[in-house]
């Protein structure tokens, strides 16, 4: 007796399993190829994309699943765990085919439709198949913003893959309303992961459909080559908003990959005040201090209350490096600010009465550095005060960012260290 039909929109997210119980980690994608021997039978599932501890993306061949059942798959104890790389010939049923235009035979006649879930059943061969699409007919997907978005009308139905023209192959244009549904849940970074392992098709079609904070989050963890292309992938206004919305570091970093005039036209875009930060990090040298720095620290002046500088690094869109160091300077209190007076680490302010001011628990231990200063004594700073982030000033002792460890790291590791973060093949006994 053949297992009970899965559908994959269902089996995303589920949890994987050894055979002592194990939790080896989630369903993420299921890797099928659409032609070859048997084809006439559904196409062939091959395995499934399984993200294991580390946000690490693997490959689970469907051979090594011995049940898909009550909310779990469970598999047998070797899991290869070396990072998942698409081959040519195989195809990703939520990153490439949920919300392909195909049409459907109705009749005789094609009828436009799009492609919301596949059920895949298990053989008598013990082969895994894709038996059955289920597509809302009668309309063409379009690509719009937000992770949330409405439903379209349209009748919807099952339909066997014969049935359906198109499914082997991409149209023009497809939407990736069902997809971004599929990775709801994921963060900012797993996502970047996830759309990391798409086509460069696929990848544009994706960032169309994110909302311009979302897109700039991904952009931010993104391999460099992956968001140059979805950015020179953007309308020129779309992109200067997605440059907007990114920490001026992150922004600076992606826009020195482009040409001069490309970078002229952009900042001209933006809004003044967000393209004059850009403008003065793109005069520094990318391994210092300055090239290094965000230009949007938290600032506050000496009389402001604990309580207003808590209120400040609790916010959920603060970065934590950011939060951990509050500094304290005369007005203007935005970069280049007054004269900086000293900082206040998060750990102090937890200590002290709410009301009291910030002026009055100054570190004085936390030396500046110069925006001049290279990478290796940016690194020896932050090991010798055991500092996630530090202040930068100018020569009139103005601060005009602070430099953070993840900054540092990126800089640190490999240029390719978020492509390649697995670069010896692994097999765990789970």
């Amino acid at each position: 007796m053949s297992s009970p039909r899965v559908f994959v929109a269902r089996l995303n997210g589920m949890s994987v399993f050894d055979p002592i119980g194990d939790e080896v980690g989630r369903v993420r994608d299921v890797v099928v190829t659409l032609t070859g021997r048997g084809a006439q039978h559904g196409p062939r599932v091959i395995g499934l994309v399984v993200e294991v501890p580390g946000r690490r993306r693997v490959f689970v061949p469907i051979t090594r699943v011995t049940s898909i059942d009550a909310g779990q798959v469970i598999t047998t104890g070797l899991v290869n765990m070396r990072r998942f790389q698409q081959r040519p010939g195989e195809t990703l049923v939520v990153g490439e085919l949920f919300d392909r235009r195909v049409t459907v035979d109705e009749d005789g006649e094609p009828v436009p439709a799009v492609i919301e879930d596949i059920a895949m059943d298990q053989q008598r061969s013990g082969d895994w198949r894709l038996t059955k699409l289920f597509v809302r007919k009668g309309v063409e997907a379009g690509s719009s913003r937000g992770l949330r978005l409405r439903r379209r009308r349209g009748e919807t139905v099952l339909v066997d893959p014969e049935d359906v023209d198109g499914l082997q192959e991409a149209g023009p244009a497809q939407a990736a309303t069902a997809l971004l549904e599929a990775y709801e849940d994921l963060k900012p970074q797993d996502l970047a992961e996830a759309i990391h392992d798409l086509t460069p098709k696929r990848r544009a079609e994706v960032a169309d459909a994110l909302d311009d904070e979302t897109l700039a989050d991904v952009l931010e963890e993104l391999p460099d080559d992956d968001r140059l292309e979805i950015l020179t992938h953007l309308p020129t206004d779309r992109a200067a908003d997605i440059l907007e919305v990114m920490q001026p570091d992150d922004a600076t970093d992606l826009l020195s990959d482009l040409p001069a005039a490309t970078q002229e036209e952009l900042l001209q875009l933006m809004e003044p005040d967000e393209a004059a930060d850009i403008r003065r990090l793109l005069t520094y040298d990318e391994d210092t201090a300055g090239g290094l720095m965000t230009t949007e620290p938290i600032i506050l002046g000496p009389e402001a209350s604990i309580a207003e500088a808590l209120a400040l690094v609790r916010r959920e869109e603060v970065h934590p490096a950011i939060a951990s160091l509050v500094f304290v300077t005369r007005p203007p209190h935005e970069t280049p600010t007054g004269r900086l007076l000293g900082s206040v680490h998060i750990q102090r302010l937890l200590r002290e009465p709410p009301h009291q001011p910030v002026g009055s628990i100054l570190d004085p231990d936390v030396d500046p550095l110069s925006p001049e200063a290279p990478l290796g004594e940016v690194t020896r700073a932050l090991a010798t005060y055991n500092l996630v982030a530090l202040p930068v000033t100018d020569p009139e002792g103005r601060l005009v960012g602070a430099v953070t460890v993840d900054d540092v790291l990126d800089h640190i590791l490999p240029d390719d260290w978020r492509e390649d973060r697995d670069n010896v093949t692994e097999v765990a006994d789970v």
